[in-house]
């Protein structure tokens, strides 16, 4: 894909205070290109403020570790606790997510003093921990990763709804290789997925269980731009027979024509990036298309979405993996024999198994090393602000 990340990368092999700041510093690394305007704005519903990720992680480790665990630890502010809980019903009452835009005062500034008091007492406590928390201080990590890469969706988002389509940041994207479409095919059969135990693992990516494939085979590559292209040239959003219904009322009630940041201009295309208005490049992975469009594309090509199952089954033989989110066919629901974990951290990931498709494989966003061939990320199918394409799967019977 075109955009190209730039940030520093956590340190490994040292101790947990100086890993835990590392992170952090990552998030505000991230956070530094915006103005304090820019921070503040939310530009949807489903998007949130740059200062508001700022927040919320931070609200994360003050909540869930510093409070319970940190005897001398004074809160920064009460009111933060009501102001920057996402949807932890448990933890208490917290401000309607469509309105975190309003939400002004507390300033960057402000936001930032939070940071540094609970950085600072976490990196205290991490001296002094038992191992205790390790375990919730991992997740809260991996959370802000999380947020990390939610930061950026949400940026390129308010930035797209400028007409000056200001730059993130200035980078020029590399050239992508024109790798030819090729198919690599599996016998399937009783299999094995799910996380194994082995290193950190979200919960809904386990437990591993059995599973039953028939045989199929995988696209070496995630589907191109100019492949899509060709899609459009077709009359792939005029013509209802490759539309699931809700996707189909989605082309019309939104008046979809192309993959979201898609502009004319004259008889070609350009995308906006975080860097910027460009060119469509015909080689990079089509990107910021819906489940409905990937589910479409699949049916004009006379293929299918891969099923989760079959994607991590098949991940590793395959190219291309981590330039973009890949949607898949599965409904995104629990594994056989899930538990959520108990207390306000079990609202994690269970609560949101409904009305969510998954996606595998991470994209250009995504800080390094927090992906992994069983993570499983979840969005609605019309989303489209995520960094979402796909892979192209086939029946073998």
């Amino acid at each position: 894909m075109s955009n190209l990340i730039t940030r520093p990368v956590p340190a490994q092999g040292s101790s947990s205070a100086e890993h835990f700041l590392s992170v952090r510093n990552v998030t505000e690394h991230l956070a530094a290109p915006l103005s304090a305007e820019d921070q503040t704005v939310q530009s949807m519903p489903d998007a949130s403020p740059t200062k508001w990720h700022l927040a919320h992680t931070t609200w994360f480790f003050e909540t869930f570790l510093l409070r319970p665990y940190a005897p001398d630890y004074r809160v920064f502010d009460p009111a933060y606790e009501y102001l920057f809980n996402s949807y932890y019903e448990a933890v208490g009452p917290r401000h309607p997510r469509p309105q975190r835009g309003m939400i002004t005062r507390p300033g960057v500034e402000e936001i930032l003093a939070y940071r540094r008091h609970v950085s600072g007492a976490m990196a205290s406590l991490l001296t002094k921990s038992d191992n205790q928390i390790d375990q919730l201080v991992e997740l809260g990590l991996h959370h802000e990763q999380q947020h990390q890469e939610l930061l950026l969706m949400d940026a390129k988002h308010l930035l797209a709804q400028n007409p000056l389509k200001p730059a993130y940041e200035t980078a020029v994207a590399p050239k992508g290789d024109a790798w030819p479409l090729a198919w690599r095919e599996f016998e399937g059969g009783l299999l094995e997925i799910g996380h194994d135990g082995t290193g950190f693992a979200f919960d809904n990516e386990g437990p591993r269980h059995r599973v039953w494939l028939e045989p199929f085979a995988l696209a070496t590559r995630p589907v191109s731009c100019g492949e899509y292209l060709a899609f459009m040239a077709d009359g792939g959003y005029r013509r209802p027979e490759f539309w699931l219904s809700a996707g189909w009322d989605c082309v019309g009630q939104r008046d979809w024509q192309a993959p979201l940041y898609w502009e004319r201009d004259g008889e070609s295309w350009q995308v906006f990036t975080l860097s910027g208005l460009k060119p469509v490049d015909p080689v990079q992975p089509v990107c910021h298309v819906s489940a409905y469009e990937a589910a479409a594309f699949a049916k004009w090509s006379g293929k299918r979405l891969p099923r989760e199952q079959e994607w991590e089954t098949a991940a590793g033989a395959v190219e291309g993996i981590g330039q973009v989110w890949e949607w898949t066919a599965s409904p995104y629901v629990a594994y056989p024999g899930y538990r959520e974990p108990a207390g306000a951290i079990g609202e994690y990931n269970g609560k949101f198994m409904a009305n969510q498709m998954v996606l595998r494989g991470g994209c250009a966003a995504t800080p390094a090393g927090h992906a992994r061939t069983t993570y499983r990320n979840f969005f609605p199918p019309d989303a489209r602000w995520m960094f979402g394409g796909l892979r192209l799967a086939e029946d073998l019977r």
